[in-house]
């Protein structure tokens, strides 16, 4: 049976105040024209905009008594006595990718995970290059990060990543990646594979519970910082903190917090998993477009 929220009102309300909390300074500084090299790379380079994190789903398998605002959204559904999310008109529109989603995300965790990577996609994106991603300065320099990436073998799994790779570092990577055998070499051990669980989650739409979204944002920031304080550029300015990674210290730190952001991130990709397995499964039973 579906869940009645009869407490929606509250819940959007703490929704809302969390993800204000969450984008309040990136708002703030777009509205002053400044950029963040860190943060705003999670609404530049990802398709989501601080007004999508503010909108609460219920997600699926929840109604909301009466006629809710949620009913003049696209993809949902008033009975005459609750509101919820139109699983058939969802799954019509999107079944296609859904299903591609709920594959990646699945073999992602089956996979494999690795930790020997060290971050070296970022550096592997200025290597050899007068014209690096980002407006910063590169903490070893030109010829110090060059010779960070011909120390050590690169490893990167993420096809997202590589892509970003410069010509000369291409050929360097233990494997030449190509967007049809992502699921394959996606992993969870990988922080892009982890920082992407914000971007599945918005994917998903109305099938995801905002408080889960927010989760996978949440975490997308934590591996965003992590992805910038061990990348080649230097962050110190921003009141970021240094991860050597060419250094034995460096490697071990990174190791561990890429291991702590997959043990958080396990439990958002099962989750995004069961929700896609839940919403097919009534398409194939034919339980209306609120049924679990």
């Amino acid at each position: 049976m579906p869940e009645l929220l009869d407490d929606w009102r509250d819940r959007m309300a703490a929704h809302e105040a969390r993800a204000d909390a969450l984008t309040r300074d990136h708002l703030a500084r777009r509205q002053h024209h400044e950029k963040h090299p860190v943060y705003d790379f999670l609404f530049e380079y990802y398709p989501v905009r601080p007004s999508h994190l503010r909108r609460w789903h219920p997600g699926l398998g929840r109604v909301l008594p009466g006629r809710t605002p949620h009913a003049e959204w696209r993809d949902y559904h008033f009975d005459g006595d609750t509101t919820a999310v139109d699983v058939a008109a969802l799954w019509e529109r999107r079944g296609e990718s859904l299903l591609y989603i709920r594959d990646l995300l699945h073999r992602t965790n089956l996979n494999p995970a690795h930790f020997d990577c060290f971050g070296l996609h970022e550096w592997a994106m200025v290597y050899r290059t007068d014209t690096p991603r980002h407006d910063l300065p590169l903490r070893l320099g030109a010829a110090g990060s060059d010779a960070v990436v011909e120390k050590h073998r690169i490893r990167c799994t993420h096809f997202d990543a590589f892509r970003f790779f410069t010509p000369a570092a291409r050929p360097l990577n233990l494997t030449v990646l190509e967007r049809e055998d992502q699921p394959a070499n996606d992993q969870a051990g990988c922080v892009h594979a982890t920082m992407d669980l914000y971007k599945w989650a918005s994917k998903l739409g109305p099938l995801v519970p905002g408080e889960l979204f927010l989760d996978c944002f949440d975490l997308a920031v934590d591996a965003r910082v992590l992805d910038m304080e061990a990348s080649p550029y230097d962050c110190r300015a921003h009141g970021f903190g240094v991860v050597a990674i060419e250094t034995p210290e460096g490697k071990a730190e990174y190791v561990e917090r890429q291991r702590d952001l997959a043990e958080r991130g396990k439990p958002l990709r099962d989750r995004l998993v069961s929700l896609i397995d839940a919403a097919h499964a009534t398409t194939l039973h034919g339980h209306g477009p609120s049924s679990q």
